[in-house]
């Protein structure tokens, strides 16, 4: 499908003030992007949009690149939808729209949506080659008769935020940072399916989660989570890695729901993951691994009720 069908999508019914960029994560540093944009937007009387990207353009522009994404397509949709804009249009980002050029980018966001005002990251660049960096756009604002401008890096008490120190966070199991860096507990989202039954045979039944291979997941261990589904909560313990007492070498999520044993195959767990308790650890026997579980499970429930005594 082409840049002009995607857009062609949405008609709004005003002049409409803009954002482009990637979001993955919908951190505090977006929100307070997003903000800016309903600002301004209301203040000129225009319809607040983000354009953003179902796939992360450095993916399809190098194939190669393995770099994960925070939140998956529709749940970033939600998060950004949940900050209270107009209207937000995901764009299948492919090789053709890579090779448009900056200009012509932004001739069709005033073509098809009406776009008088854009507002961006200090270190947004648009178009073929990212020729269309701040200076260019600034000059390009001038000449096409639209309002631009710029909002500078988010810092707060753990560093600057952005995508990568999340990232970052993830892999060192640094859940408290991903925190503040994310302004919400980082959570994983996915359809339980069938697994071995092992947790079950020893007391500790589990849920197995099927999560994108592209979903950036903390490193691996045991976790302190909250498990969601149908409308209620549930303090968690979850483990993501390889179960590697049982000879197992594939990336495996399962969690246990505390005070939980009803069925949950083909349910839809959203995973809040909120402290690491402990990295994996290989042990000789069943009845030593749940052991182990007991005592997670007792300090899971010590955390989620006392998070700040640990």
């Amino acid at each position: 499908m082409s840049l002009e069908n995607d857009l062609a999508d949405f008609t709004p019914t005003q002049n409409t003030y803009l954002t482009i960029g990637v979001f993955d994560g919908v951190h505090l540093g977006h929100k307070a992007l997003l903000a800016e944009l309903i600002t301004r937007a209301k203040q000129k009387s225009m319809q607040s949009g983000v354009i953003t990207f179902k796939q992360h353009p450095r993916k399809v522009i190098n194939p190669c690149n393995e770099l994960q994404f925070l939140t998956n397509t529709q749940l970033k949709i939600k998060l950004i939808k949940d900050e209270g804009v107009d209207f937000v249009i995901p764009l299948t980002f492919t090789k053709e729209i890579a090779a448009i050029s900056a200009t012509g980018f932004i001739s069709l966001l005033q073509k098809k949506l009406k776009m008088q005002g854009l507002i961006v990251g200090p270190d947004f660049a648009l178009g073929n080659a990212r020729k269309g960096d701040i200076s260019f756009l600034q000059n390009l604002a001038q000449s096409m008769n639209f309002e631009f401008s710029t909002i500078p890096f988010l810092k707060n008490s753990v560093g600057t935020i952005s995508s990568t120190a999340i990232r970052n966070a993830l892999a060192a199991g640094d859940m408290e940072k991903a925190c503040h860096l994310l302004g919400r507990y980082f959570s994983i989202e996915g359809e339980v399916i069938q697994g071995t039954g092992t947790g079950k045979k020893i007391g500790f039944p589990t849920a197995n989660l099927y999560v994108d291979a592209e979903q950036a997941l903390p490193l691996e261990g045991i976790y302190a989570t909250r498990t969601g589904f149908d409308g209620q909560s549930y303090d968690s313990v979850t483990f993501i890695g390889k179960r590697v007492t049982f000879g197992d070498t594939r990336r495996t999520i399962e969690t246990h729901l505390i005070n939980y044993n009803e069925d949950l195959y083909h349910k839809n767990l959203k995973i809040d993951i909120i402290y690491r308790l402990r990295s994996e650890i290989r042990f000789d026997t069943a009845d030593q691994l749940a052991k182990q579980i007991g005592r997670d499970v007792i300090a899971a429930k010590n955390y989620l009720n006392n998070p700040d005594g640990k």
